[in-house]
């Protein structure tokens, strides 16, 4: 969907990903989402709660991800 949008899981991202590697893969899906690259001021606190609410979610996603062939109790996140 989004090809700028980059893997954030061990082994392809060889660190745990950080909260700005979250939040710029959040804007991405924003962004291809809704059309806009940067929204209009009036569309721009209902951008900024959609990218919270997916960089949340990602985190979420991530912390969760038990990553089969990982280092012993290593989780992604």
């Amino acid at each position: 969907m989004c090809r700028s949008i980059k893997t954030l899981r061990p082994p392809v991202l060889p660190e745990e990903a950080t909260e700005d590697d979250i939040r710029a893969a959040a804007l991405q899906y924003v962004r291809k989402v809704s059309g806009f690259r940067a929204p209009a001021a009036h569309n721009r606190e209902v951008f900024d709660r959609a990218v919270d609410a997916v960089a949340e979610a990602t985190a979420e996603l991530l912390a969760g991800l038990e990553v089969r062939g990982a280092a012993a109790g290593r989780r992604a996140g």
